[in-house]
């Protein structure tokens, strides 16, 4: 049975320090990565209200002979309304934190070169790597409805929630 993940009313900093106990708890043991996947994408869109939580990983390309680029982001578990399910290296937010391996804080995604529109109600939005091994192994893609809802504190702590789902 899953754990009931508490929601907390203090500040974004003290939400993520309340929230990231209760989550190395539920990822402590599990071994299955789209469980662990699926439980972060849940805990983060619960406690955050986020228009869209989720994940991207990085899979052979389909047509991979038809292309220079063998592989491709594909959608994982995610938490919110229907998203793009395919996303090439070094395209829109997600390809280029894949590209550049590193995180991305959009204030207005349209104004991000390339941004790909998966939702028009999409305003601001934040990624992460996933690194296991020294290697980009996918993304942690979280949007808001509202213009710069992300900053360095975001940052911070998503990437420590990255860290542990890959560890």
């Amino acid at each position: 049975m899953a754990e009931n993940l508490s929601i907390s009313v203090g500040s974004k900093e003290e939400k993520y320090l309340e929230l990231l106990p209760q989550l190395h708890s539920l990822l402590s043991g599990e071994t299955d990565l789209v469980a662990n996947l699926a439980n972060v994408a849940a805990a983060l869109h619960q406690t955050f209200h986020f228009f869209w939580v989720g994940f991207y990983l990085v899979r052979p390309k389909v047509d991979s002979n038809l292309s220079n680029e063998p592989e491709e982001l594909v959608l994982a578990p995610f938490q919110g309304p229907i998203a793009c399910t395919r996303i090439r290296w070094g395209r829109g937010v997600c390809g280029t934190v894949w590209k550049e391996e590193r995180t991305l804080i959009v204030p207005d995604v349209e104004r991000f070169p390339g941004h790909i529109a998966c939702s028009s109600l999409s305003k601001s939005e934040i990624v992460v790597p996933l690194f296991c091994q020294g290697r980009v192994i996918g993304v942690l893609d979280i949007d808001s409805d509202c213009l710069g809802n992300f900053d360095e504190v975001d940052a911070k702590y998503l990437e420590q929630i990255a860290g542990m789902i890959t560890t």
